[in-house]
């Protein structure tokens, strides 16, 4: 049995992609940063995010 469940979880992955890079935006580091930390989350979405979530900008 062969399960499609890509469109949604792409979705639901695209949301949260979408989530981070507008927090990157918001949030209080520098410009090289900021560029740094939404070019890896455009471009190895899945490690970017990982690494944005331990070592990323806070918010304040």
């Amino acid at each position: 049995m062969d399960i499609q469940v890509t469109g949604i979880l792409g979705f639901i992955w695209l949301c949260i992609i979408i989530w981070a890079i507008i927090k990157v935006a918001g949030s209080t580091a520098g410009g090289l940063a900021k560029l740094i930390w939404i070019l890896l989350l455009l471009f190895i979405p899945v490690l970017g995010f990982i690494l944005w979530f331990i070592f990323g900008p806070k918010a304040r």
